[in-house]
C-alpha cells in the first residue's frame, strides 16, 4: 500500500499554494509535522463531504492506525468511497485489501478489478502487481502475454519490481520468446535501483551471454537513459552504456557517443573524439553516421580531423591485433 507520505507529494501537485483547500493544507501540515490526530479531524470533515483525495487518505490513516486505532474495516469504507469516484490511488489501495484479505474477506477477482482501474490510470504499482496476477492466474486466467504487457507498462515507469519481473519473463521465455539481452537489460536497471535478486540474475545471465549480446544490451541501456525510458533522464549514464557498448566494437552505440562528444551532451565536447567514434561506426557500415560524418566535417577542424583519425586508427589497432 502507498504510504501517506508518498500520496501527499502527489496531492501536492495537485492544490498548490493558494488554494480554497485551507483546512486540506492545516490536515497537511499537521501531518507532516507528526499532529496525526489534528491531520486526521481536519481531514475527516473534506472526507464526509465527498473529497475523494481526503477519503483516500482518511483510509490509508485507518488502515496504518495513524491518528486513530488501526481498522481495516473503515478503511475499506473509506477507500471504497474514493475508489467508486475514479481516484487510482484509493482503487490501488482497495485492491490491496482484498489481496490481502483485510478488512473485508480475501477475494483476489475483486483484487484483481481495482489493480485494473487504477493501472488503467497509468498507476505503476497496480500495474506491476496486474502483471503479477496475470502471470500466476490469480483472479484472473493465467496469461503471460497480458503480465508482460502490464510488467513493461510498470517496468517503463521504473517500477524496480516490474523491472526485475520482466527479466525474468524474458530470460524464462515466458509470453515471449527467451532474450537475455533483455533479460540483462531489465535487470541491470532494477539492480540500479538497489533490486538484490535483480543484481545477483545479472551477474548469472551475464555469464552466459556472447559480447555481441552484452554490447547489444548496453547500447540499449543508453538509449533509456538518454530517452529516460524506464529510469530518470540522465545524459551521463547514458554515455556510460554506449561507452561499454561502444569499446566493443557496436556500431549504433559507437555513433551515439560520437554524437554525445560533438554536442557535449553527458560528457565534456570533443571534437577530435566525436569524429573518432563516428568514424569508426561508419566504417562498420551504420548509416546514421554516414550522415553525422558529413556533419562533423563541417564543424570541426583539419587538426581535430587528423586527432579523430589517430585516436580511431589506436582503437582499431588496440581491438584488431
Amino acid at each position: 500500500m502507498r504510504t501517506l507520505v508518498a500520496t501527499l507529494a502527489v496531492v501536492a501537485l495537485l492544490f498548490g499554494a493558494g488554494s480554497a483547500w485551507a483546512d486540506f493544507d492545516d490536515g497537511e501540515a499537521a501531518y507532516r509535522r507528526g499532529d496525526l490526530a489534528t491531520a486526521f479531524q481536519e481531514w475527516l470533515p473534506l472526507a464526509k463531504q465527498g473529497d475523494a483525495i481526503s477519503q483516500g487518505l482518511i483510509g490509508t490513516m485507518y488502515a496504518n492506525g495513524e491518528g486513530v486505532p488501526e481498522n481495516p474495516a473503515e478503511a475499506v469504507k473509506w477507500f471504497s468511497k474514493a475508489a467508486e469516484q475514479g481516484y487510482a490511488d484509493a482503487q490501488y489501495n482497495l485492491g490491496h485489501m482484498y489481496k490481502n484479505g483485510k478488512g473485508v474477506p480475501q477475494n483476489d477477482a475483486e483484487a484483481f478489478k481495482w489493480y485494473r482501474k487504477a493501472a488503467e490510470q497509468g498507476y505503476a504499482d497496480a500495474q506491476n502487481n496486474l502483471g503479477y496476477m496475470y502471470r500466476l492466474g490469480k483472479g484472473v486466467p493465467k496469461d503471460d502475454a497480458e503480465a508482460l504487457k502490464w510488467y513493461r507498462k510498470a517496468a517503463e515507469q521504473g517500477d524496480a519490481i516490474a523491472q526485475f519481473s520482466l527479466g525474468i519473463m524474458y530470460a524464462k521465455g515466458e509470453g515471449v520468446p527467451v532474450n537475455n539481452v533483455r533479460a540483462y537489460m531489465w535487470w541491470s536497471l532494477a539492480s540500479a535501483q538497489g533490486h538484490k535478486r535483480a543484481a545477483s540474475n545479472f551477474n548469472i545471465v551475464k555469464k552466459g551471454m556472447t559480447p555481441a549480446q552484452i554490447s547489444k544490451a548496453q547500447n540499449y541501456l543508453g538509449g533509456m537513459y538518454n530517452k529516460g525510458d524506464g529510469v530518470p533522464q540522465n545524459d551521463a549514464e547514458a554515455v556510460k552504456w554506449w561507452r561499454k557498448a561502444a569499446e566493443q566494437g557496436h556500431a549504433k552505440a559507437q555513433n551515439n557517443l560520437g554524437v554525445m562528444y560533438l554536442r557535449g551532451t553527458g560528457v565534456p565536447a570533443n571534437a577530435a573524439k566525436a569524429y573518432m567514434w563516428i568514424s569508426l561506426s561508419n566504417a562498420q557500415g551504420y548509416k546514421n553516421a554516414a550522415k553525422f560524418m558529413d556533419i562533423i566535417k563541417l564543424l570541426v577542424t583539419p587538426a581535430q580531423i587528423a586527432e579523430g583519425k589517430a585516436l580511431a586508427a589506436k582503437w582499431w589497432e588496440k581491438h584488431n591485433d
